[in-house]
């Protein structure tokens, strides 16, 4: 003869668990989304460094102000 625990212990133990599984699929779902934006974001800083080469190549050593495109040119040290 098999012994069982009351059904009351039995719910709360499959709804403590339901709770436990629900939890670990939602941190893989995040884990999932935060892979996925962390290659956009190497995209992107990928792009951004490919443009600031192009912008040094066609103006030389500047700095730009972003608000509205003026820029000066950067003196190198020792000079």
């Amino acid at each position: 003869m098999s012994k069982k625990i009351t059904e009351q212990e039995l719910t709360k133990i499959q709804e403590q668990q339901k709770v436990l599984n629900n939890l670990l699929n939602q941190t893989g779902v995040l884990e999932a989304q935060k892979h996925g934006i962390l290659h956009e974001f190497a995209r992107v800083q990928k792009e951004v460094e490919d443009n600031k080469k192009d912008l040094e190549e066609k103006y030389g050593s500047v700095s730009i102000n972003l608000e509205d495109g003026t820029y000066t040119v950067v003196e190198a040290d020792g000079k």
